[in-house]
């Protein structure tokens, strides 16, 4: 039997959600990363609870998941993949455009703010805020149509933890360059500790033109349904999605592994800034970098990997990180825990493949729901902020993102089966 071969327009779709993808990943880690900066730039006059009100970044833009995901995925089944994606770039717009006002808000209006205790937090911030809660919405809603479609799709001589580590790995490649475009563009010659929030004027308008501009362009692409992923909303399901087994320890799952690499990602670099203070020599951008660097390499390689299955790869990789993150805990020795990145890279792919196993028609609505979990990233980070503020130091805070790693093992090891009843025919 002969092999179709991998052509270009077979493989266009495909690498154009891949491109989008890329693009989730690197604002993604833009909004994380500008945590650090605009707790300097918004709220230097802050006195209490400072690195709560940082880690709401995150909070803000995971919310997005929790209350956008599932009604993505029925939105999907509606419409289908290509009118779900491009509504989803234009709620991206928007959120850039709430971005590029926060920033104008510092320039023009830096004496409005909020009174919350005996602090006044400026009105940009809470701006800023709604702008990461939109860019949240955006790529929830990005991934919903991406994960099922990249795991469904038909590339010649591949299979879907293959097409998934590979267009995780793009994904990679943004989450990677954004720590040094936040520190070397976006705040470009000016020290940690004296940066300005109306930095951020050009650099969010550029991203906003170029993103609509991407979203006009995906417009008129080519993007076919695949058949046999939606349900038809004729009919009445047979059952609930909630029902299978294997789905819903997966998006129990999901959110404590989207707690852990947020976490570490964001977190890492609040931790590095307080041991600067205290004498310590860290770079938070090159430790940041290192961590999603990690994430390029891991899937990179594992997207060559044929013939391993994702349930042995996620037990493994667990295993590593749980060691790693354990050593970095007790010797606060950062470049451990930045290492983390390398063994988190594959995680995601692996629980979205177990969790999606053998769904069939009920692939796209389980999509929509599993992107739930990834409110995780929102819980878990501000968790931790809220834990550094109440003892006075970052060290043992870490303990929480352990206990997320402990959870994702259980999941590897137990948590994936299926029940008798879960099987499609």
């Amino acid at each position: 039997m002969m092999r179709t071969p991998i052509s270009f327009k077979n493989a266009a779709p495909f690498l154009l959600l891949t491109f989008v993808y890329f693009i989730v990943g690197f604002l993604t880690t833009v909004n994380g990363q500008c945590q650090g900066p605009l707790k300097v730039a918004f709220l230097s006059e802050v006195a209490a609870n400072k690195n709560s009100l940082a880690t709401l970044v995150s909070f803000s833009f995971f919310l997005g998941y929790l209350l956008n995901s599932s009604r993505t995925g029925r939105m999907m089944n509606r419409l289908g993949y290509k009118k779900t994606l491009i509504r989803s770039m234009v709620v991206m717009v928007a959120g850039l455009a709430f971005y590029l006002a926060s920033a104008l808000c510092a320039e023009y209006c830096s004496s409005v703010a909020v009174g919350i205790g005996s602090d006044m937090v400026p009105i940009g911030y809470f701006v800023f805020l709604f702008g990461s809660y939109l860019m949240g919405t955006s790529a929830a809603m990005l991934q919903v149509v991406i994960n099922p479609y990249i795991a469904a799709y038909p590339l010649p001589g591949t299979q879907a933890v293959q097409r998934m580590n590979f267009t995780c790995a793009v994904n990679s490649v943004g989450t990677t360059i954004a720590p040094f475009f936040v520190t070397g563009v976006m705040f470009a010659g000016v020290s940690l500790d004296s940066v300005s929030a109306s930095q951020l004027t050009l650099p969010f308008l550029i991203m906003m033109l170029v993103i609509a501009f991407t979203t006009w362009t995906t417009s008129k692409a080519n993007l076919p349904d695949i058949e046999g992923t939606r349900e038809n909303t004729s009919d009445k399901p047979r059952r609930s999605i909630w029902s299978f087994r294997h789905l819903k320890y997966g998006v129990i799952t999901i959110f404590f592994y989207v707690g852990t690499e947020v976490g570490v990602g964001n977190n890492m670099n609040l931790h590095a800034m307080d041991l600067m203070k205290q004498g310590y020599d860290w770079s938070p951008a090159l430790l940041s970098t290192l961590y999603w660097g990690g994430f390029l390499v891991g899937r990179t390689v594992s997207a060559g990997l044929k013939n391993v299955a994702p349930r042995p790869m996620l037990i493994s990789v667990t295993v590593a990180a749980i060691v790693l993150m354990a050593v970095s805990l007790f010797t606060e020795n950062l470049w451990m825990m930045a290492a983390v990145g390398l063994f988190h890279s594959v995680m995601w792919s692996c629980i979205f493949t177990l969790s999606v196993d053998g769904l069939k028609e009920y692939t796209s609505k389980a999509s929509g729901i599993f992107m739930m979990g990834v409110f995780g990233g929102a819980v878990f980070p501000v968790l931790q902020g809220i834990l550094a503020d109440s003892i006075g130091s970052w060290q043992y805070t870490w303990l929480l993102l352990l206990l997320c790693e402990f959870v994702i093992l259980w999941y590897g090891l137990i948590g994936y089966r299926k029940a008798a009843k879960d099987w499609i025919d």
